[in-house]
């Protein structure tokens, strides 16, 4: 388990904006999503979106979202901002290495600071199980986490901190790494952390 529903659910419930992972704009994950070039249509799956704004960003880009996420909390915040738009979004509650997605249904996988709470190699292997199901051939990746000078814990539970290469071993076999890039995230509290972004194409 990459956290019981109900921690996040708590953390989504009394923190709000104030998570630490909070950005006003989805800056770097959007910019590598732009550059992948998909067409209008394209269908995305945001893993763990929280109560991130990329789905308004999504929907303004023409995509067709789907988000996963565990806690219930967060999505009734993104559906209160949304309003009549949430109906043009997809919304599944769960955890991504339990969660039966469908086959080669998402022509992008985004997951910004999910894959680095997989401690055991078993949820890993259970995450990219999950993503070679789901992703079409030929689609697209943007993973993201803590580098490996950023934080060892986030809202209390232990994290796994990755350079470029690294998230490549963890994809494994079929999937090209086609760019990387950092990020300093100035949290709501003031702090600083530091992400690796890495965007790759399935093969």
């Amino acid at each position: 388990m990459i956290g019981t529903a109900q921690h996040w659910e708590k953390i989504h419930a009394t923190k709000g904006d104030e998570v630490s992972w909070y950005q006003p704009t989805s800056t770097e994950s959007a910019r590598l999503i732009r550059a992948c070039g998909l067409v209008p249509g394209a269908s995305v799956l945001d893993v763990g979106a929280g109560a991130s704004v990329l789905v308004d960003e999504l929907l303004e880009a023409g995509y067709r979202p789907t988000l996963l996420e565990i806690a219930e909390a967060a999505f009734v915040r993104v559906k209160d901002r949304l309003g009549a738009r949430a109906a043009e979004v997809r919304f599944i509650l769960g955890d991504i290495t339990e969660t039966e997605l469908p086959e080669a249904a998402y022509d992008l996988w985004h997951d910004r600071a999910v894959f680095h709470f997989l401690t055991e190699p078993g949820q890993r292997e259970a995450y990219v199980r999950a993503l070679k199901r789901a992703l079409k051939p030929g689609g697209f990746v943007v993973l993201a986490g803590f580098a490996l000078d950023g934080p060892t814990t986030c809202s209390g539970l232990p994290v796994c901190r990755y350079d470029a290469q690294g998230l490549a071993e963890q994809l494994g076999e079929g999937f090209e790494l086609v760019e990387s890039s950092r990020e300093l995230h100035a949290t709501p509290s003031g702090a600083t952390q530091s992400f690796q972004y890495t965007r790759f194409r399935r093969l």
